[in-house]
């Protein structure tokens, strides 16, 4: 039996039974209201079933004549969502024999930011924990917002569930809102954004905090504190914020260097980074004049990577575990749960400070 839920496509929760099938069902869910086209909410409907495993890989399904027929849709209608769920992949026709479900394939949006190391750590984690039968899209907004749209693609329904590192943008939000608050995951900076769907964030202002205060023995070794925020980064202006707090309540003489340009290393002085740009150029500096890190010069950088583990001797971070990023975030995909968790942020201290 093939039963069809039916919310607001045409009559008012019937259901229609469909005798061609044995033991199938598809559901078809009113989904944000009814901006959605009906096209569309076929197209869900029978992803919905091919997630929940109703639909199998080579199972028959009606024939557009049917389907217009038994459900009262019309058949322009049923052709335009056969058609993209052809062209998306997830049905088959053949000549004679009808409509089949191709091979189940669950398409998964990761849309981040931009590609670093620290990014790629996440990356490969979460992907070790990807099960066979899902597909990963993986693309970069690059905090422009024209990307971000375009990428995010709502109203094709292409995807499964979506994981979204997101910034701070009205437009932003308005794009997600569209989105089932099911099948999405907000990732790394909240931005503004809810906390009433699922989540797993880090924390740039509390937990930075903590680590400050964990390293203030070592910040006393010098004279000025400098935190390093470039006319460049997308870094959370928070921890910029929260720094000052710092210095404040613990009598630190302090300034804020938002002028790569302007940046000219000073003999005991301890300099706290958040861009791997102005990491290295700290790096080369010091390595000109000569000045020991640890003694001369103290920095401090933001997200751990393979390479600070050893560039001379050990660069001090302040990080979240990545791997445990990557599998946080794979759960979303891997069970049926709400994800709803802030990371640990932890300061990792090397002989660079």
């Amino acid at each position: 039996m093939f039963v069809f839920y039916d919310y607001n496509l045409g009559s008012n929760d019937k259901y229609i039974e469909f005798s061609k099938m044995v033991d199938q069902r598809i559901v078809l869910k009113n989904i944000n209201g009814n901006n959605i086209p009906k096209y569309m909410k076929v197209v869900n409907a029978f992803k919905e079933s091919i997630e929940i495993n109703t639909f199998s890989s080579g199972d028959s399904i009606p024939s557009i004549n049917e389907f217009s027929k038994e459900y009262n849709i019309s058949r322009d209608t049923v052709f335009k969502a056969y058609t993209l769920l052809k062209k998306q992949g997830y049905i088959k026709a053949t000549p004679n024999k009808g409509y089949y479900i191709s091979e189940s394939r669950k398409k998964v949006l990761l849309l981040i930011s931009t590609f670093k190391a620290y990014k790629e750590v996440f990356y490969h984690s979460f992907m070790s924990y990807m099960p066979d039968d899902v597909i990963v899209d993986l693309q970069f907004h690059h905090y422009n917002i024209k990307n971000f749209k375009t990428m995010l693609n709502v109203d094709s329904g292409k995807y499964y569930k979506y994981i979204v590192m997101g910034f701070d943008d009205q437009e932003v939000i308005e794009s997600l809102s569209k989105i089932d608050s099911e099948k999405l995951l907000l990732i790394d900076w909240k931005a503004n954004l809810s906390e009433k769907g699922n989540y797993v964030f880090q924390d740039f202002g509390k937990a930075f905090y903590s680590c400050l205060e964990k390293a203030s023995h070592l910040f006393r070794k010098y004279k000025e504190l400098s935190f390093v925020y470039p006319e460049f980064t997308h870094h959370p202006y928070e921890s910029v914020e929260y720094f000052k707090r710092f210095c404040v309540k613990n009598h630190f003489d302090y300034s804020i260097c938002d002028d790569s340009k302007s940046l000219i290393v000073k003999k005991s002085t301890a300099y706290i980074c958040v861009n791997d740009r102005v990491l290295y150029e700290l790096l080369r500096q010091c390595n000109d004049i000569d000045y020991e890190l640890g003694r001369d010069v103290g920095i401090l950088s933001y997200n751990d990577t393979p390479l600070k583990r050893f560039t001379y001797k050990g660069i001090s971070v302040i990080s979240i575990d990545f791997k445990e990023f990557g599998a946080k975030v794979a759960e979303f995909i891997t069970s049926k749960n709400p994800v709803k968790s802030y990371l640990i942020t932890d300061l990792i201290l090397r002989d660079s400070l």
